[in-house]
C-alpha cells in the first residue's frame, strides 16, 4: 500500500488529535505495519514532562504501538468482513525502555500480529528514532462491539 496520511488514519480508528500518534502509514500488509510520528517540540506534552529536559513519556510510544496496531487490526478484520467495534487495550506487556525519545525527532512505529485468538489479537511493536530501537513492547486488544 502506498503512503497514507492522517485522512486514512482517521477513517479507519477513532484516535484524534491531540491523542493521535501516527502522522502516516508507511507501508500496510497483513501481519505488519510501519507508521511515523514527528514529534513537534511545541507538542503540550514536552512543556510538562521533564521542562528543563523534555522528553516523551514512554506510556505515549506504547500508545503509538497500540494504534498502529489498531489501524493493523482494522485493515485484517475489513477483509474477512465489515469491521464493527471499537479497539481496547486489554495489556501492555515486556515494555523495554532502551533510548529517550527527545522533542523534534520522527519515530517509526512497527507492529506484527503474533496471534488471533477469538476476539483477542496480540501483537509486538517496535519504536526506533533513526536505527536506534527506542521501545520494544507486546501488547493485546480487544475489539468491542459498539
Amino acid at each position: 500500500m502506498d503512503v497514507t496520511g492522517p485522512d486514512f488514519i482517521e477513517e479507519t480508528i477513532p484516535h484524534r488529535p491531540p491523542f493521535l500518534w501516527l502522522d502516516r502509514v508507511v507501508e500496510l500488509g497483513r501481519q505488519e505495519i510501519r507508521a511515523e510520528k514527528y514529534l513537534d517540540p511545541d507538542l503540550d506534552i514536552f512543556r510538562g514532562h521533564y521542562p528543563a529536559y523534555p522528553l516523551m513519556p514512554g506510556v505515549l510510544l506504547c500508545e503509538a504501538v497500540f494504534q498502529a496496531g489498531a489501524v493493523l487490526i482494522a485493515r485484517t478484520s475489513e477483509e474477512s468482513g465489515p469491521a464493527v467495534g471499537v479497539p481496547v487495550l486489554a495489556r501492555i506487556q515486556g515494555a523495554k525502555f532502551k533510548r529517550e525519545v527527545r522533542p523534534g525527532e520522527t519515530i517509526a512505529i512497527e507492529v506484527k500480529i503474533k496471534e488471533k485468538v477469538g476476539p483477542a489479537w496480540f501483537l509486538r511493536g517496535t519504536v526506533r528514532v533513526g536505527a536506534k530501537v527506542a521501545v520494544q513492547v507486546d501488547v493485546s486488544c480487544m475489539v468491542k462491539k459498539d
